[in-house]
């Protein structure tokens, strides 16, 4: 009665990491990061006008198609970053403390002849 032992059939679903099938993997969300950039910026042109709502349009994609790969108890963070391609270099850092065994992240990089984007894409599993 109330008790949290092996005979208890509450159907508590408490777990301290994700199953095997449900793991955040970098090589799928990169796949997908690819394939958004490839049909949303295939044709687009560099207007500082209207990056602020691309970023955001983007972001907000991403995350939502992520979503939708079962990543059951992930907390998502999608960072979107676009620039002018001008020839200069441009460097990106992160840093996270985070559980090695369960978060991890995924980044692609999509360049034109007017612009680049870079995409992180952050997974932290939820206790």
């Amino acid at each position: 009665m109330g008790g949290l032992g092996p005979g208890d059939e509450s159907g508590s679903t408490y777990s301290l990491r994700p199953g095997l099938q449900r793991r955040f993997k970098s090589s799928t969300v990169k796949e997908c990061i690819h394939a958004i950039l490839k049909e949303k910026l295939a044709n687009v042109q560099y207007i500082p006008e209207e990056m602020p709502q691309l970023t955001k349009s983007l972001s907000e994609t991403i995350k939502d198609r992520l979503k939708e790969e079962g990543f059951d108890r992930y907390k998502m963070v999608v960072q979107v970053v676009i620039g002018e391609q001008r020839g200069e270099g441009v460097n990106m850092a992160a840093r996270c403390f985070w559980d090695a065994d369960t978060d991890s992240y995924a980044h692609e990089v999509f360049m034109n002849d007017s612009m680049f984007c870079v995409v992180a894409a952050f997974g932290c599993f939820y206790y």
